[in-house]
């Protein structure tokens, strides 16, 4: 898959997951609401949707469609996007820009965009669970795709991630501690959205065990490429400031290894995760082209 395909390919899944966020939404949440307002104001504030869409290239590496991993899909989003409103608070990381945007706090203060994020949490979980516009077709895997993204979202992963980061600040952190660290805060949900993506799209056991170890590999490589961009990337096109690592005297793959050293790290990452998919076939190809696109990426 080329790069003009890729992003024909990425088009469409935003496309079509963006859709179907806002029929849950109205679906879920009829009523027009400051609560609602708040969430729809985060969640649809555009961004790369890359969990979801990896989400649904994992289901369809396996044999799958869209439709099997929309629900999980969607859910990914919600608690991607509740992880932001919460790191952009004042007591976390006090950002005031995030997508280009002002951030959910800042535009309806601290306690809604609490709130906001509290319930994209708490209903990514009701979409998993529930007969909504984009149920689970095989309910028997409803148990495994609810113990999934709760695993990945919760104390075991994301939120230990977080609280790792803050507590980090101003601390060395050697390359192994670096890399739990973020396992953790960014690599559990990517891990996790592919993993929905090949259980829910039927893959079998030795599949979904190859595609979480490519997810695991691209997951890294994401974060060392979003270390780089704090250094030297541009905020208008990332929509939010650079530089915050080193203000923060946060431990960052560029302040350990350097900035060319953990490009070439990043690079033996996608590496990797391309050799896990070398038994697939040409189906996994977004996939592929996905894992080449971190590299690339300017936001």
């Amino acid at each position: 898959m080329n790069r003009s395909d890729l992003s024909a390919y990425l088009v469409q899944k935003r496309t079509v997951i963006e859709t179907a966020l806002l029929k849950i939404m109205e679906t879920f949440m009829p009523e027009k609401t400051r609560l609602k307002e708040a969430m729809m104001y985060s969640l649809m504030a555009g961004g790369k949707r890359m969990r979801p869409v990896l989400c649904i290239a994992a289901a369809e590496s396996v044999g799958g469609t869209q439709d099997h991993a929309m629900a999980a899909a969607c859910a990914v989003e919600m608690v991607h996007t509740y992880s932001l409103v919460h790191d952009d608070l004042p007591a976390m990381d006090d950002d005031a820009l995030r997508r280009g945007k002002p951030t959910c706090h800042v535009v309806f203060g601290e306690a809604t965009a609490i709130l906001a994020g509290d319930a994209l949490l708490t209903l990514a979980f009701e979409i998993l669970s529930s007969e909504g516009p984009y149920r689970i077709r095989n309910i028997q895997k409803i148990p495994e795709a609810v113990r999934i993204l709760a695993r990945a979202a919760g104390p075991g992963g994301m939120i230990q991630g977080q609280m790792e980061d803050m507590a980090a600040e101003g601390v060395f952190l050697d390359l192994d501690a670096l890399r739990h660290l973020h396992a953790l805060k960014t690599g559990a949900l990517i891990e996790a959205s592919v993993e929905l993506g090949a259980v829910l799209g039927r893959g079998s056991a030795g599949q979904v065990a190859r595609l979480k170890a490519f997810a695991t590999n691209i997951g890294l490589a994401f974060q060392v490429i979003d270390d780089i961009l704090n250094v030297e990337g541009d905020p208008k096109i990332m929509g939010k400031a650079a530089g915050t690592d080193l203000l923060k005297k946060k431990s960052t793959y560029p302040s350990l290894l350097g900035v060319d050293s953990s490009r070439t790290y990043a690079a033996r990452c996608i590496d990797s995760a391309l050799q896990v998919l070398s038994g697939f076939d040409n189906k996994a190809d977004p996939l592929r082209a996905m894992a080449a696109y971190i590299l690339e990426r300017k936001r």
